[in-house]
């Protein structure tokens, strides 16, 4: 057996700072939402896209840039994707209109997209065992806690330097990081079976995502079962069904779809769906009803928003630590009760500290899911899908965010634009309710096993 690499903690320190990057660029624009609308002179639906361009490239191109650190080796697609980022994260806080806000946030999901799932390969290949459940336990406290902590320093750094200094903070770090890895990260040689990347697949998958979250951003004013909504929903079904037929016919697909008629990989991707649908939802409705409604400013709601991002970090420790005594069930489960009656206080009673308080109590319930949500899928896959199981991951995290603002701004269009509480307890609610059945399926559909410790993979 070949020693382990002495530098591979910090090799992860420095991969999950990359990853934090791209979890904090989905959240920390929430905070600074009002003040772009304000500022570009922005629409509802346009605001949303502000959230949704970013998260829909990152999850449709997600599986490509696996599959592409696959052929051509992690090092290069994880140093490509963190310079992408980069660059476009600089015209982002450049933008002066929404064209340019939009296309940087496009191109920023498309660097997150080459980055995230790169860099979780490295991390899965050079941990094994116990310590490759400890990493990947850190790994997610960063997606969990990235989201909430992006929430505090939006509200930094809209009400200091201006909501622009959302996008330029990447660049110090961006650069920094990518200097250090540039002499860090072990070279790996690319997969030995010629293959193809199959870009047609990418694109039809990112476009049926695309295509059933203009469907859910819009059916706030045109009505949930208007032909319009119903009729796009249709398009992105026959879009999705187009791509399962490409995948059958290629000769190098995207992915295989068998891989989802194994329960713990189906398990493990509706939990992230619905964890991070939750937690997107509860802190686009959380920053709208503070600033909003309440006219807290960005600071102030930034700060509110401190326990919240604690929360999750809290969640996902206490989970990864017990995760390998209980088995992910009880944890998802549980977690997502805990949410369920964390969202329904804000639901029920009205008020700032009540807000707080229910999405404090609700992402300590999201942090756990998202554990049980990544042992799951990872119990039973050998190292050479990891690439694969990782990115589908991914891919599910960021359909997820998608799906959470474009469903929650339709519930609560009418609050949004600033007019009536209404909006929000209903947004809660329907989150409280979302949360409660998510429950009762897990305990149908999470497998009970406990992950194994010293797992052997075949080589």
């Amino acid at each position: 057996m070949t020693q382990p690499d002495p530098r591979r903690w910090r090799l992860l320190g420095l991969l999950a700072v990359a990853q934090f990057m791209l979890i904090l660029d989905v959240t920390v624009v929430a905070i600074a939402l009002p003040n772009i609308e304000t500022d570009l002179h922005l629409q509802r639906e346009t605001l949303t896209w502000v959230v949704s361009a970013y998260t829909l490239m990152f999850g449709g191109l997600m599986l490509l840039g696996g599959r592409a650190a696959d052929l051509f080796g992690s090092r290069r697609v994880v140093l490509t994707g963190l310079l992408v980022f980069t660059l476009a994260s600089l015209v982002t806080g450049l933008a002066n209109g929404p064209e340019v806000l939009l296309g940087g946030r496009v191109a920023q999901g498309i660097g997150a997209a080459m980055l995230s799932p790169a860099a979780l390969s490295v991390v899965t290949k050079t941990f094994s065992g116990e310590e490759r459940n400890k990493a990947l336990g850190i790994w997610s406290a960063m997606g969990g806690g990235g989201s909430a902590i992006g929430v505090l320093l939006g509200g930094l750094l809209t009400a200091g330097p201006g909501w622009q200094w959302v996008f330029y903070i990447n660049l110090p770090i961006g650069l920094v990081v990518f200097a250090i890895l540039i002499r860090m990260l072990p070279a790996d040689k690319p997969s030995e079976q010629p293959g193809r990347l199959d870009v047609p697949g990418a694109l039809l998958v990112t476009a049926g995502t695309g295509t059933a979250i203009y469907a859910l951003i819009n059916a706030g004013d045109r009505g949930w079962l208007s032909l319009a909504t119903l009729g796009t929903l249709a398009g992105a079904l026959v879009l999705y069904g187009v791509f399962a037929w490409l995948q059958r016919t290629v000769r190098s697909p995207l992915m295989d779809l068998r891989i989802f008629t194994r329960r713990p990989v189906t398990a493990g991707i509706f939990m992230i769906l619905i964890a991070t649908a939750l937690m997107i939802s509860m802190f686009f409705l959380g920053s709208f009803y503070l600033q909003h409604f309440k006219q807290y400013g960005a600071l102030r709601t930034g700060l509110l928003f401190l326990p919240v991002a604690i929360a999750a970090i809290v969640g996902a420790q206490i989970a990864g630590h017990v995760v390998g005594r209980v088995g992910a069930r009880p944890i998802a489960i549980a977690g997502f009760l805990i949410t369920a009656a964390g969202v329904a206080v804000p639901a029920i009673w009205e008020g700032a500290a009540v807000v707080v308080i229910g999405m404090t109590v609700g992402t300590v319930g999201l942090g756990a899911a998202f554990v049980a949500s990544s042992t799951t899928t990872f119990a039973q896959i050998d190292h050479r899908e990891a690439g694969l199981a990782s990115g589908l991951l991914s891919t599910f995290h960021e359909f997820g965010a998608s799906l959470g603002v474009a469903v929650v701004s339709s519930v609560a269009a009418a609050s949004l634009a600033g007019t009536v509480s209404t909006g929000f307890t209903r947004g809660f609610t329907f989150a409280a309710v979302t949360a409660a059945v998510a429950a009762a399926l897990a305990l149908v559909v999470v497998p009970a096993f406990k992950p194994s410790t010293g797992e052997v993979h075949a080589h």
